[in-house]
């Protein structure tokens, strides 16, 4: 599964045993943790697809402060379903049901380029702004968003693991394996 963090090959030259001092605070090794600063102090924020049942299909973690519609191609990427039988895995949901943190003319324009169908409720703004410009309204179906509570759900069930609600791990690496240990318990529930 992928989770957005990157790898680098070792050159043999750096295999020579030096004295490394400690990375300094604004050095990109810690800007590759998934740590951001808020008044509350560091957050991480969790993008998580989830199927029709509750179980975690994929996921990937950011800064506290980076907004949800910047990973969405990262986390339609990560979705791997495996077939029974033959065939190769399921990488397009049947439908997406998504909040208003997913309501950007990018994200609506990537999911018709998949030709994923999708319930994204619509800001204000842009309710306003296109009032003031004839054209089809977007659809939008409260009983399908209604199901929409299986994602808050699944989060609930993966904050009952103490480890995941207050991020024990310092690094992003030992936190998505936690996350990943996690989700496989659910499934195998």
């Amino acid at each position: 599964m992928s989770t957005g963090l990157f790898s680098s090959t070792v050159q043999s030259s750096e295999l020579i045993s030096t004295p490394q001092a400690r990375p300094k605070k604004g050095d990109p090794h810690f800007q590759n943790e998934a740590l951001g600063r808020s008044r509350g102090g560091l957050t991480t924020k969790i993008h998580l697809a989830c199927d029709g049942k509750g179980r975690p299909l994929a996921f990937t973690i950011t800064p506290g402060q980076q907004h949800d519609c910047t990973q969405l191609q990262a986390l339609l990427d990560s979705i791997c379903v495996p077939r029974f039988g033959k065939g190769r895995p399921r990488k397009r949901p049947d439908h997406l049901i998504a909040d208003r943190g997913y309501s950007y003319p990018f994200c609506r324009r990537l999911l018709l380029k998949r030709g994923i169908p999708h319930t994204i409720p619509e800001r204000k703004n842009q309710a306003e702004r296109r009032s003031k410009k004839p054209g089809r309204p977007l659809s939008f179906s409260k009983e399908r968003y209604a199901r929409r509570n299986m994602i808050e759900r699944c989060i609930n069930r993966l904050k009952q693991w103490r480890g995941f609600a207050t991020r024990y791990e310092k690094r992003a690496v030992y936190f998505c394996a936690a996350i990943t240990l996690i989700s496989l318990m659910i499934w195998l529930n």
